[in-house]
């Protein structure tokens, strides 16, 4: 059965698979900035200024996936219109994506620096932490525009399925990125010792040398020209900038639900205390290193569902996603092992405090139990932006996370007295949750789609 099974999903796990390291690679990229950030504070500043990322990265990660979901919108549309051969309305959708994402970006860091940074002092935190946390988030503000623009020609290059350089571009960008944040967080070759407020500086750095070198890279070379045909800088118009936005902003929110559950419960957790905190983040950095590689397949499987959408070929349609399913369980099933037979191990890779270290130990045997869940659930949301269905997984993804997951934590954690332990079981019901529904809507849609074909044909 299994080699039926293999042989029948053989073709899309090579040719997914394929499209989907590089975006693996570009995402990790991503994560290996705040995970980068993470180690080097925590091994080089102490539990109290890797609490102050931890507590920075929950603030920012909600509103950098604002930014990252609407950029997201363009890549289904593109895959669409390569699928169709429509070269030039590919040029059309880079045009208004771009300006959308600047000036999303823009917004995003006048809401930081005049909303965020003026409420931080009142959500509850230790006065240390908030001390070394407010320069980081401002210079994590600052790079959110160069990210967009990034952003906007990393979507428009992986829809058409070029994926290996933006890969590249993250990889050499996050060497500059280490390289910087430990030579101005300890103070090395005449700079004065910067603590958090150097991996904000390096970031930043890193942030706009990748925005410049993304760009140049799609203008330039020839691969694109046949689609930049009709790409102005300045074109707007509203029929694309409404399309890229309809499926931008419904994936934003999702990203959204999810991310701010994960950022609530680290601000929950600092409630209880500092070395909790710390923990929280060691092993929320650890999972979430994961996820961005589940993310990347499920990026590709956006792609590859665009383009047979275009086809109109629904049956390798479902199949693709399928195989995209197989792959991410696969994956998630040894990295959840190595979280729980590698838990008393992995958090000496951030500090060396040795009460961190046994809450994190913890905190990853049940980050090892959602893993599966976690992956799923991301293909499942991969899968139905390919087709365009964002709204009804919107609203999957706040009742999983919302309405059960922070929850059911909190009550676990405080009524029940299992304290950070307990908001972490209520974070792996909402990924069950989401897991679950959006599979089934997976299932619903496609086989809907199949039909429909079948009664025109």
């Amino acid at each position: 059965m299994l080699q039926t099974l293999f042989a029948k999903y053989k073709p899309y796990y090579k040719e997914n698979l394929i499209l989907a390291l590089p975006i693996v690679g570009s995402q990790i990229g991503h994560m290996a900035v705040h995970m980068a950030d993470s180690i080097i504070v925590g091994q080089f500043a102490g539990t109290v200024q890797l609490a102050a990322v931890s507590l920075v990265n929950s603030l920012f990660m909600l509103v950098l996936v604002l930014g990252l979901g609407i950029s997201y919108g363009l890549t289904p549309l593109i895959a669409q219109a390569n699928g169709r051969k429509d070269n030039n309305e590919c040029g059309r959708l880079l045009s208004n994506s771009l300006i959308i994402n600047v000036i999303t970006g823009i917004f995003l860091y006048c809401f930081i620096h005049f909303g965020t940074l003026a409420v931080i002092n009142n959500i509850g935190q230790s006065p240390d932490v908030v001390f070394h946390a407010k320069p980081y988030l401002a210079y994590l503000s600052l790079s959110i525009v160069p990210l967009m623009i990034f952003q906007t020609f990393k979507q428009f290059a992986e829809g058409l399925g070029f994926t290996l350089q933006a890969m590249l571009i993250s990889i050499f960008g996050n060497v500059i990125n280490i390289v910087i944040g430990i030579i101005l967080v300890r103070g090395m070759f005449g700079f004065e010792a910067m603590g958090v407020s150097g991996v904000g500086i390096s970031t930043l750095i890193d942030r706009t040398l990748m925005a410049v070198v993304m760009a140049l890279y799609v203008l330039k070379s020839k691969n694109f020209k046949i689609f930049l045909k009709e790409f102005k800088i300045y074109a707007l118009d509203k029929v694309r900038s409404l399309a890229i936005i309809r499926i931008g902003a419904p994936v934003a929110m999702q990203y959204i639900f999810e991310i701010s559950a994960f950022s609530g419960a680290a601000i929950i957790i600092g409630t209880i205390g500092t070395a909790e905190q710390a923990a929280h983040q060691i092993a929320i950095n650890l999972a979430a290193f994961t996820y961005m590689i589940a993310s990347g397949i499920a990026s590709s499987a956006t792609i590859k569902t665009g383009n047979y959408l275009g086809q109109r070929n629904f049956t390798d349609l479902r199949r693709s996603a399928i195989a995209s399913y197989h792959i991410v369980i696969g994956f998630m099933l040894c990295t959840a092992l190595l979280f729980v037979l590698a838990n008393t191990i992995l958090p000496y890779i951030y500090t060396k405090d040795t009460a961190v270290v046994a809450i994190a130990a913890q905190l990853l045997i049940i980050a090892g139990f959602f893993q599966l869940f976690d992956g799923t659930q991301v293909i499942g949301l991969g899968v139905l932006r390919g087709i365009g269905d964002v709204n009804v997984p919107t609203i999957i993804t706040f009742l999983s996370y919302w309405i059960i997951g922070i929850p059911v934590g909190y009550i676990l954690g405080f009524h029940f007295n299992l304290g950070e332990k307990g908001i972490w079981y209520g974070l792996t019901f909402g990924l069950l949750t989401a897991s679950i529904l959006l599979f089934f809507r997976f299932q619903f849609k496609t086989r809907l789609l199949i039909q429909q074909k079948i009664k025109i044909d």
